[in-house]
């Protein structure tokens, strides 16, 4: 099982991101155990089975990177809701989200914690790396990327955003994106593994 507990980032010199972030959180493609809620001030948990829906959580917000990802793997006696559960993947996200708040400032901010540590060392190097990458996105690479994931083809890109399909091409590779859809499968891959 899967525990994420996510912290907000400064929050309490800025506003609370909570609501929005449970929002968008609440997307039905995420295959949720236990939905995502606010468990004490700015941090909100949730539980999961799929590794495929932890890193689209983590990558939407390292994508963000307004908070401090811990993710836990382990057993999981749930309650009925996500906060309600115990067990060591709950143990295991406390220690990851720790973990995460003590990163620095230039890394981000996610960790991974489970009883395989070899594993979640490897996952979370992944997610780490794979978090750089995000981060040294421009918006107008955002744009191209975000519009194809869309499922609009190059020159429907091209044409909503005024520019050239060449330019198309060229926001989406410098922005990355094959490298990062070709680490998805990896760290699938290494989060089952945990």
């Amino acid at each position: 099982m899967f525990v994420l507990t996510i912290d907000q980032v400064g929050s309490r010199g800025g506003t609370d991101g909570v609501p929005a972030l449970l929002e968008a959180l609440s997307d039905s493609e995420l295959a949720m155990v236990r939905d995502f809620e606010r468990t004490a001030g700015d941090e909100i948990q949730g539980v999961t089975a799929e590794p495929t829906s932890v890193r689209k959580v983590a990558l939407h917000l390292l994508r963000d990177g307004g908070w401090h990802v811990g993710i836990g793997v382990g057993e999981a006696e749930l309650g009925a809701t996500a906060r309600a559960g115990t067990g060591p993947a709950y143990v295991h996200a406390r220690t990851a989200v720790d973990r995460a708040k003590s990163l620095n400032r230039f890394s981000p901010s996610i960790a991974v914690s489970g009883d395989d540590s070899e594993a979640a060392e490897a996952a979370e190097s992944v997610l780490r790396a794979t978090g750089f990458l995000l981060g040294q996105r421009t918006e107008a690479q955002w744009e191209a990327i975000d519009l194809q994931r869309l499922g609009f083809s190059a020159s429907d890109i091209a044409k909503v955003l005024g520019i050239s399909v060449e330019a198309v091409s060229q926001r989406r590779g410098y922005g990355g994106q094959v490298i990062e859809e070709s680490l998805w499968p990896t760290i699938d891959f290494l989060l089952g593994r945990i």
